[in-house]
């Protein structure tokens, strides 16, 4: 019983009229019924009988029952005016078109990303924060390079952002030889969106250091960028002074403070040069609103168009309507015909 009150409450839901004013129609119902119930509004006639104990009782059930007469009436004038208001099923089909961004994000996972002065540590800060980027890009592809010493694509230009994820939360520091080659996260992150057709393609580039590896300069990932037409939005990761970062020694791990040392420089040059920006992160507030601030500047460029195909369902209606006017003839016809 449940289900069907379920099914009847959608199907309610999902009803339109086209042509809802015949429902002043229904204004017409309690009239009726008053010329029905008012003895005078109809015609007497006068017949003259020596006794009126040959017809009984005048309230047999015939006589009450004859109400019904009236009562199928008013079901098949409802009934007409409700398919006379075209009750249609709407269905919707949604169609997107526009364009979207290719975005690379490039991160640093050397050693020093496991300073202590984001919560819980930088890496963690960074993938957390990249994680909620992702999320907020849905019709946008996105890959994924992470670099040290070396780089590496942990995963190519994606719309499945579930596989992008998964990826970006198993990186761990130490998965490359240590040190801080910007250059060849950079050119990485170039080569994986150079042959890609989109008309806006960016690269996030986040590091809490200063080069000191990798066998491409920097400054030439950066002009090798800049002839694809690829926009560098540069992130400087780490506080001021020093900050606690964990080290292995012989007798465990303990935490030693380290100098935060980020080229500035180097990475405004990368960002002004290729149209980007760049940004300072010193805590996980500033680096949330960072990648908050690039969603903003680089929006997608999508429209929704929106369709929808009306089924009639006016027939169950009519059908209803000359089901009650047939079954009135018939009673008529037959339990309660009148004899001259």
């Amino acid at each position: 019983m449940k289900r069907k009150k379920i099914v009847l409450n959608d199907w309610f839901s999902n009803i339109h009229f086209a042509h809802p004013l015949f429902f002043g129609l229904f204004a017409g119902i309690p009239l009726l019924t008053y010329l029905y119930a008012n003895p005078s509004s109809r015609r007497q006639g006068t017949m003259i009988v020596s006794s009126i104990k040959s017809f009984g009782s005048g309230r047999s059930w015939k006589t009450m029952s004859r109400h019904a007469l009236f009562v199928l009436r008013l079901l098949a004038i409802s009934c007409i005016i409700l398919a006379l208001a075209r009750p249609q099923m709407g269905s919707e089909r949604q169609e997107t078109s526009g364009e979207g961004i290719d975005i690379m994000l490039c991160l640093d996972i050397s050693g020093s990303m496991l300073a202590q002065d984001f919560t819980p540590s930088r890496m963690e800060a960074a993938k957390q924060v990249a994680g909620e980027f992702i999320d907020g890009r849905p019709t946008d592809r996105i890959g994924l390079v992470i670099f040290a010493g070396e780089s590496f694509t942990m995963c190519p230009l994606t719309t499945d952002h579930a596989v992008l994820k998964n990826q970006l939360f198993s990186v761990q520091s130490g998965m490359l030889e240590d040190g801080t080659a910007i250059g060849s996260g950079l050119a990485t992150g170039v080569e994986r969106l150079r042959y890609s057709q989109s008309k806006s393609k960016i690269i996030i580039l986040l590091t809490d250091g200063e080069n000191n590896g990798g066998l491409l300069d920097p400054n030439t990932a950066k002009e090798i960028a800049k002839s694809f037409g690829i926009r560098i939005y540069t992130v400087g990761m780490g506080t001021e002074g020093f900050a606690p970062v964990p080290v292995q020694t012989p007798s465990g791990v303990i935490m030693q403070r380290e100098k935060v040392s980020i080229d500035e420089k180097l990475l405004t040059q990368i960002a002004n040069e290729t149209g980007g920006k760049y940004f300072r992160a010193r805590d996980n507030e500033s680096l949330s609103g960072i990648y908050k601030e690039i969603d903003r500047l680089e929006k997608s460029k999508f429209e929704v168009s929106t369709f929808t195909h009306y089924t009639e369902k006016f027939l169950p209606f009519v059908i209803a309507a000359v089901g009650f006017v047939l079954l009135e003839w018939i009673l008529r016809l037959t339990l309660f015909r009148k004899f001259p």
